[in-house]
C-alpha cells in the first residue's frame, strides 16, 4: 500500500489527480482548479442525517466536508465551501483522527464529501486509521468528475463509492460547470468504481459495500436524466442503486442562466424517478 501512496504524491505535483491535469505544483503552495495545494482543508465534520437512508442509520454518516472541488458548477449548493478555501489544515494523521473520532461517536460510516483533489492524502489517511482500528465503511462521495488511474490506487481502501453522475451532454457539462468530457469522464469513472466494490450491499438497514449513484434532476433535464439512467442500468448493473435527488434549486450564479432559474417541476421529477424503476433500478425512496 505504501507504494500506491508515494505514486499518488508522484501524481500531486505537479498535478494530475483529477481528469483536468491542470499540472498545478501543490507541493510548493501553488493551487490547482480546485483550489487545492498540498494541504488538506476540512470545512467542517460530524454526523449527517440528510443522506441516504441505507448511510444515516440511527446513529448518521460521519461526514468530513473538504473545501474546494474540481468542477466549478454554476448551481453548485455548497459554493460557500467548493468554491473557496474555508476551514482548517489538517495533515494525513490528523484526518486519521477525525475518521477514528467519527467512529467512536457510533456514526455508521465515514463519509468523504468531495475527496477528489485531496485523493492521496485521504489514501493516506484511511491507511493510518485501519491500522488504528477503523472499521466503519469509506464513502467517496464525489462529483464524478474523477480519473480512473486515481481511483485504481484507491482499490482496498474505499468500500463505498457514492458518485455524482450530473450531466449527460458534454455541452452542458462545459456550460454549467466548465468541465470538459465530463460524460465520457464519469461513465469510466462509474465502471471502475463498480469493478472495484459491485452493486450496494445493505444488511440490518445499512450500507456496508458497493455503488451507490446520485443524480439530480435539473430543469428541463428529462433525456439527459434517462440517457444516465441508461447507463447505469445498461453498462454498469440492472441493481443499480440511485437517488434520483428533486431538490433543485437555484443557487449560486445560477440566477444567469434563464434555463436553469426555476425548480425541476413534479412531473420532471416523477419521471425520471419512474423511468428508473421501469429499467429496474433500485430507488432511494427516501428523497
Amino acid at each position: 500500500m505504501s507504494i500506491a501512496i508515494n505514486d499518488l504524491y508522484e501524481m500531486l505535483s505537479p498535478c494530475k489527480l483529477c481528469p483536468r491535469e491542470c499540472k498545478a505544483l501543490r507541493t510548493e503552495g501553488e493551487q490547482g482548479f480546485c483550489k487545492g495545494t498540498e494541504k488538506v482543508t476540512v470545512a467542517s465534520i460530524g454526523p449527517h442525517f440528510g443522506e441516504e437512508s441505507p448511510l444515516v442509520g440511527e446513529q448518521g454518516s460521519g461526514t468530513i466536508f473538504f473545501s474546494g472541488c474540481n468542477l466549478h458548477c454554476v448551481f453548485c449548493q455548497n459554493f460557500d465551501i467548493s468554491h473557496k478555501i474555508c476551514g482548517r489544515s489538517v495533515t494525513p494523521v490528523e484526518l486519521a483522527g477525525i475518521m477514528l473520532g467519527l467512529q467512536n461517536i457510533d456514526c455508521h460510516n465515514i463519509n468523504l464529501v468531495t475527496p477528489t483533489h485531496y485523493t492521496q492524502q485521504i489514501a493516506e489517511a484511511i491507511v493510518i486509521a485501519k491500522d488504528k482500528g477503523l472499521k466503519i465503511p469509506a464513502i467517496y462521495n464525489s462529483s464524478g468528475y474523477d480519473k480512473v488511474g486515481t481511483l485504481a490506487y484507491l482499490d482496498g481502501l474505499i468500500e463505498i463509492y457514492m458518485p455524482d453522475f450530473k450531466f449527460a451532454k458534454d455541452r452542458d457539462a462545459q456550460t454549467y460547470a466548465n468541465a470538459q468530457n465530463y460524460p465520457e469522464t464519469a461513465r469510466a469513472a462509474l465502471k471502475e468504481m463498480h469493478r472495484q466494490v459491485g452493486d450496494l450491499e445493505i444488511r440490518d438497514g445499512l450500507a456496508v459495500r458497493g455503488l451507490l449513484v446520485r443524480h439530480l434532476v435539473m430543469p428541463g433535464g428529462g433525456d439527459s436524466a434517462k440517457e444516465i439512467i441508461d447507463f447505469l442500468a445498461d453498462e454498469i448493473s440492472p441493481r443499480t442503486y440511485i437517488n434520483v435527488m428533486g431538490q433543485y434549486h437555484p443557487s449560486f450564479c445560477a440566477s444567469d442562466y434563464p434555463e436553469l432559474n426555476r425548480l425541476p417541476l413534479p412531473s420532471e421529477i416523477a419521471e425520471a424517478r419512474e423511468y428508473a424503476q421501469s429499467k429496474g433500478l433500485r430507488l432511494d425512496d427516501e428523497r
